[in-house]
């Protein structure tokens, strides 16, 4: 009765004023800060290519310190050669496996002990799978690691963040969510009493990720902390390799063709993070650096504290 109730709700709460909105603000270039960013830290996941790739030397290039978060060891210290022999500023990495929760813990706790501040935290790491797959601790793959991840990081960094009086946490979303248009299914995460879609797993996981972004803006009021989510635009990345060679053949011929470069994707994150005309804003989405009214799905305040509880729930906090 409740998942009709909300059907409805949403049904209703729809404008096509919005969609109408995305549309215009997908033909919109980034807003550009041109501000330094000098010996300030930056933890970006999923660094080695695509969007992070570009955005670690985006920030690079303006003087920050970059700290990755990455999968693979050897792409790791290539990236950080490249970032010091060009920019002459530090880079250094760790590695985990956000799709495991040992890994996420572990790489948190790592961050939480950081002696200096953290002053950009943006979770960038994502996948996008055509066949359901469960990680080693049971738990739909795409939805840990482009939710729960950033859920737990998010969760055990918020005392660090508090205490410096001053941070920007950026969680890199999509307008994908809205692929979940009837919103999160809280009963069935797993998709086991469901035919797994890739494109509605996706929207699921970043309308999470959206509803978590309010609750988290509560705990920050008033402390410095911002958090706000972005859509990085139509670019060219490496996601969706871990799928068969049907879906890489139809995205190298057909997908990769329309879309543009991350660079564009680095630019929107670097504003974002720096410039003082966002520095207050918290709690918003943005396609690239225009603020942006997202689904329906994803306002659902009492869905989203559901969703809070249930997220500490499984990830064991």
């Amino acid at each position: 009765m409740k998942k009709k109730k909300k059907f409805f709700q949403y049904v209703k709460q729809y404008k096509w004023s919005n969609i109408f909105s995305m549309v215009r603000n997908n033909r919109l270039s980034p807003k550009i800060c041109k501000e330094d960013f000098t010996e300030k830290l930056v933890v970006i996941t999923g660094a080695t290519s695509g969007i992070g790739y570009y955005t670690a030397r985006k920030y690079a290039a303006h003087g920050a310190t970059i700290l990755c978060v990455n999968r693979n060891i050897q792409k790791s210290e290539k990236l950080c050669r490249e970032i010091e022999n060009e920019f002459g500023v530090k880079c250094s990495y760790k590695i985990a496996d956000l799709s495991n929760l040992k890994d996420i813990y572990r790489v948190t706790d790592e961050l939480s002990n950081i002696k200096t501040p953290i002053d950009v935290m943006i979770h960038n790491a994502g996948i996008y799978l055509t066949k359901r797959e469960l990680t080693s601790d049971g738990i739909e793959k795409v939805f840990v690691i482009q939710y729960l991840s950033s859920f737990i990081i998010n969760f055990i960094l918020l005392d660090k963040l508090k205490s410096q009086e001053k941070a920007r946490v950026i969680m890199v979303n999509s307008e994908g969510h809205r692929f979940a248009a009837w919103g999160l299914r809280l009963d069935d995460l797993n998709w086991e009493k469901r035919r797994y879609s890739g494109l509605k797993s996706y929207g699921s996981a970043k309308i999470a990720q959206l509803l978590s972004m309010m609750v988290f803006n509560e705990h920050i009021q008033n402390t410095g902390v911002t958090i706000n989510s972005m859509h990085p635009g139509a670019v060219k990345t490496d996601t969706g390799q871990e799928n068969g060679p049907v879906y890489l053949w139809f995205k190298r011929n057909f997908i990769d063709k329309t879309l543009k470069s991350p660079e564009i994707s680095a630019e929107a994150l670097y504003y974002l993070g720096v410039s003082k005309e966002v520095e207050a804003v918290s709690g918003k989405f943005f396609n690239l650096t225009t603020e942006e009214e997202p689904a329906p799905p994803a306002l659902d305040k009492e869905v989203a504290v559901e969703l809070w509880n249930k997220s500490i729930e499984l990830a064991g906090l």
